[in-house]
């Protein structure tokens, strides 16, 4: 933690503005294709006011993600829109796309800073920044790029609780996601799945970052 220089904590201070952002449109998106679905739930407790999430999740929202960037210059985190069990019982498909839903809100802003970024570059209105003299708006963009490009991919992995080991539903006849859906909620394996998303994104994680940079950030 020595190394924190003025330059890095404004660099942690964005990354949390957007990190705050970014999961709380993850979770409204939740929200929204729930109650399109006939579940509203979610949408009678979630928002795009990041104080109720930082209220039910403080862990996730302010504590983990600090932590993380003090310690790897990264920020990582989580929060949660709560749901109809019976509902997801009862429309395993809708429930699937519910799941889809935050990933995709990730993905939308990751493209929205894209565009933001080619726009400004080719008009004049942004220009090259360096680690000397950086520009704020430049690292703000690149932070939305790089964050929802990792919570978006991160949470698409299929393992519990990740929106990913819902999401795969979506490809399942209704008798096999129920079935599924007993072992989800109810086997002691499926909480293993964090740890085991975390070992496995690790791995392959700098391709897609690298690919994605190349191609959107050129």
């Amino acid at each position: 933690m020595s190394d924190l220089s003025p330059e890095l904590l404004v660099y942690g201070f964005i990354s949390y503005v957007v990190f705050l952002f970014s999961t709380t449109c993850h979770e409204a998106s939740h929200a929204l294709v729930a109650k399109l679905g006939g579940d509203t739930t979610a949408a009678r407790q979630v928002t795009l006011n990041p104080v109720p999430h930082i209220q039910r999740e403080p862990w996730g929202m302010v504590v983990i993600p600090i932590l993380a960037f003090l310690i790897s210059h990264s920020m990582i985190g989580w929060a949660s829109a709560p749901f109809d069990p019976l509902w997801e019982r009862r429309y395993p498909r809708r429930s699937a796309l519910m799941a889809l839903a935050g990933p995709a809100a990730n993905f939308t802003l990751m493209l929205i800073a894209v565009a933001i970024w080619r726009v400004g570059f080719a008009t004049g209105w942004l220009h090259a920044s360096n680690y000397d003299h950086p520009n704020f708006a430049v690292v703000s963009l690149f932070i939305l790029f790089s964050l929802n490009l990792l919570l978006g991919t991160f949470n698409l992995l299929p393992f519990p609780p990740l929106d990913g080991s819902s999401g795969i539903m979506l490809f399942m006849p209704e008798s096999t996601a129920h079935r599924y859906l007993d072992w989800l909620r109810h086997s002691s394996y499926a909480r293993l799945g964090l740890l085991l998303g975390l070992l496995v994104f690790r791995y392959f994680y700098g391709p897609i970052e690298t690919f994605a940079r190349n191609l959107f950030l050129r």
